[in-house]
């Protein structure tokens, strides 16, 4: 859906261009609509062709998806920002003209993500069948909850703890991101959220990389490189036992230097 609405406002489709609307009309004090307004409309009517066709069931599960798939479309309008231009002498904004522009798409997943930290849990009879009256509790349930909010039928498993009937590895022993140039702000929290969040420790390794560098061309026609050893930190989880260990560990190796 924001894709396509994305690309409609930039002339890709050529049935799509601008949400024009409502120009003209009174938006607010002091402003009108006018502009550029992303066709989220666009956007919403095609992907919901598309994703909810997906969903050929009239099960629990399939009311489900339908109602998040709708959730989903309603974030992405939702969360659309009004930006404005000021009309007036020298400046003085006397009036403003108006139009909604899609957000950066990290503020539509950050909006989803607060949904599903809230997400509502479902209870349904288990083993109901595909009988009408059971098609029409379905429904009426999923009716009776708001379509912004994002609705669940079992709790998450443990992403956490190693479970192999899930197919989840778990992560210890997975590698994190703790320092380096030009990290989000998301990849500077992945060791606090895949180690400390989950109850494991960070431990820091040491780690020599071969890569090939000072490389020339040679005529004609062959690149020759050298083989560059560089040594890197690392950073992984571990359990805090494990830690404390491999600390004692080398503060003994380096009693033992000292004393030799």
């Amino acid at each position: 859906m924001y894709t396509l609405t994305r690309n409609c406002s930039l002339g890709d489709f050529d049935n799509c261009g601008c949400d024009d609307t409502r120009n003209g009309q009174r938006g607010g004090q002091g402003w009108l609509w006018g502009g550029c307004s992303d066709n989220v409309g666009f956007g919403e009517a095609i992907s919901k062709q598309f994703v909810d066709a997906l969903e050929t069931g009239q099960d629990a599960r399939a009311a489900m998806n339908l109602h998040n798939n709708e959730a989903g479309r309603k974030a992405v309008k939702g969360t659309m920002q009004r930006t404005c231009k000021c009309h007036g002498v020298s400046g003085s904004c006397t009036t403003q003209t108006c139009w909604l522009q899609l957000p950066e798409f990290r503020e539509v997943g950050n909006y989803l993500k607060e949904k599903y930290h809230r997400a509502i849990k479902v209870d349904l009879l288990r083993g109901a069948g595909n009988s009408a009256a059971s098609r029409g509790a379905v429904a009426e349930t999923f009716s009776s909850i708001s379509r912004k909010e994002l609705v669940h039928l079992e709790d998450s498993p443990d992403y956490c703890v190693e479970n192999r009937t899930l197919g989840l590895p778990g992560t210890e022993g997975r590698e994190c991101l703790k320092k380096g140039k030009n990290l989000s702000k998301w990849e500077k929290r992945s060791c606090k959220r895949l180690c400390s969040d989950c109850g494991l420790a960070v431990e820091e390794r040491k780690a020599e990389t071969v890569s090939s560098c000072n490389c020339k061309f040679h005529w004609c026609c062959a690149v020759k490189c050298e083989q560059c050893r560089k040594t890197v930190t690392k950073y992984y989880c571990v359990r805090a036992k494990q830690v404390k260990n491999d600390s004692a560990s080398r503060r003994k190796s380096l009693r033992l230097r000292k004393k030799h």
